[in-house]
């Protein structure tokens, strides 16, 4: 083992020993399932905002959408990007400060099945079921491309089996979520935050500088893309770089309607709900806004022009490494280490945040409300770290496939959960007459047409599951909320007590 790869190693320990240290440090302040799940609604607004854009962006902002530009894929990459731009502000702008304010009137909930619930005076608990089914197997997948990502980070900075790499990420990952809760989360994503935009900056700007400035590294990723659909690179790439210059209309509105998911991402939408006041969610816009639009603009930059940065042309499996590849050309074996740390930092800040939001529906909305209602605190403590093991083993079996796509698995579960809570979300903090059998008939009809849908190709299939989901959840809740007469009087009264309290 030369003296760079040990430099490379020492970078990552340093990384991963202080991710689990903060984990223990966190470890007194879980009194309550409340501490644990969303940190006594006490976090600042700096903590927020880069903890929601880390837990947002996941592995695929440092491997899968740069791998998609890598391949010929820059429009699909911008557009979505944009979309994504769009539905961030959005978020912040319309959902930020009401659900924060919601979720304290309807019995100070903390989960969103449980907010669900409390809205629309669900008795049957039948609303939070579906709900807490769905974010299960949604949030399975989008932990396994966390995992996955981790995988591939090992075996392309130091050549390690996919396996091994797959369980050292899942174990650190656990350790820190298992033993810190809601506040290790955050403290750990704002670091992560802080390393993903340095490292996307600084790639930026000295590959950039590298090739000659912006016109010139421009002029060459153009040559490439000539010499890549004359063939010269393979069948495959070839394949990639020709379907992008006939990127139709549809596929603008499918990578726009991206930004449509926002509005049903519980990992995000908690950090709303734990924010420390209202007062603060304009400055934590403000900080994710610009925080999302400079990581974005790096992740472009880094995928297009690693076309030509990097002297070996990545095959169309390898293109989700075209970021690590990039920085251990770029720096010395100990900086590069941290800055590969970048791409760990991005899978675990998102997969961190799903297995705590998971396992907080489970043992409060499941454990505590059906199955044991008199569990106690610490019951109920213990039963949501036995379900983030559970659904890390699974997430774990799905990312042993080595073919497994970031970029693939992120998109299914972004729609899963963007057409069946996005609506729920909407209706429940801005429509009085939403009813409890409008949202079961949205969750069911959203959900099951993201999985048919998802499944069928060609023609109006083409167009990303999330958009049409959405709009027959949206749709389906509305017309089975009017259809509903009997509207409970009291569910009606509290609508009107929350829309006339101050923030």
């Amino acid at each position: 083992m030369n003296s760079g790869m040990i430099s490379v190693i020492a970078a990552f320990v340093l990384y991963l020993s202080m991710m689990i240290v903060i984990g223990w440090r966190y470890m007194k302040h879980n009194a309550s399932s409340g501490d644990f799940f969303l940190g006594g609604r006490k976090v600042g607004p700096w903590m927020t905002a880069l903890s929601a854009e880390a837990s947002d962006m996941s592995g695929w902002l440092l491997m899968g959408l740069p791998g998609l530009a890598y391949l010929g894929g820059m429009k699909e990459a911008f557009w979505t990007a944009l979309g994504l731009i769009i539905g961030t502000y959005l978020n912040w702008l319309i959902v930020a400060k009401p659900l924060r304010k919601c979720t304290i009137v309807y019995g100070d909930s903390i989960t969103i099945p449980e907010f669900l619930t409390n809205r629309f005076r669900d008795k049957s608990r039948l609303l939070s079921t579906i709900s807490v089914v769905l974010i299960i197997i949604f949030f399975t997948i989008y932990t396994a491309s966390g995992f996955v990502a981790c995988a591939k980070l090992f075996n392309s900075v130091f050549g390690m089996d996919y396996t091994i790499g797959l369980v050292i990420g899942m174990i650190v990952i656990l350790v820190y979520t298992i033993l810190g809760g809601y506040l290790a989360v955050c403290a750990t994503d704002f670091v992560q935050g802080s390393l993903m935009f340095a490292a996307l900056i600084v790639a930026g700007i000295v590959m950039t500088v590298t090739l000659g400035g912006l016109a010139e590294a421009a002029r060459k990723v153009s040559e490439f893309g000539v010499r890549a659909i004359n063939g010269e690179f393979g069948e495959a790439m070839q394949q990639k770089f020709s379907a992008n210059q006939n990127y139709s209309l549809m596929s603008i509105i499918s990578a726009l309607a991206w930004g449509l998911g926002y509005f049903g991402m519980p990992h995000i939408l908690v950090r709303f709900m734990g924010i420390r006041s209202n007062k603060e969610v304009a400055l934590s816009r403000r900080i994710a806004t610009v925080w999302v639009v400079i990581a974005f603009i790096g992740a472009l930059l880094v995928g297009s022009l690693g076309t030509v940065y990097l002297p070996q042309v990545l095959s169309p499996a390898a293109a989700e490494t075209v970021f690590s590849a990039s920085i251990q050309k770029m720096f010395p074996a100990f900086i590069a280490g941290i800055f590969s740390c970048a791409i760990l930092a991005a899978a675990m800040s998102t997969a961190d945040s799903q297995l705590l939001v998971a396992s907080s529906a489970f043992s409060r909305d499941i454990f505590k409300g059906l199955i044991k209602k008199d569990a106690s605190e610490k019951q109920v403590l213990h039963m949501s770290r036995v379900t983030v093991c559970v659904i890390a083993a699974v997430a774990f079996v799905m990312a042993l496939d080595e073919n497994s796509s970031i970029f693939g698995l992120v998109s299914y579960a972004w729609a899963g959960f963007g057409a069946t809570f996005g609506p729920l979300i909407l209706l429940a903090l801005f429509w009085r007459d939403a009813t409890a059998k409008g949202a079961v008939a949205g969750l069911l009809a959203g959900g099951i047409t993201v999985v048919v849908w998802h499944n069928l190709q060609g023609g109006i299939f083409a167009v990303y599951e999330l958009l049409p989901a959405f709009l027959i959840c949206l749709v389906t809740a509305i017309v089975v909320s009017l259809l509903d007469k009997n509207k409970d009087p009291q569910m009606l009264a509290e609508f009107d007590i929350y829309r006339n309290t101050e923030d």
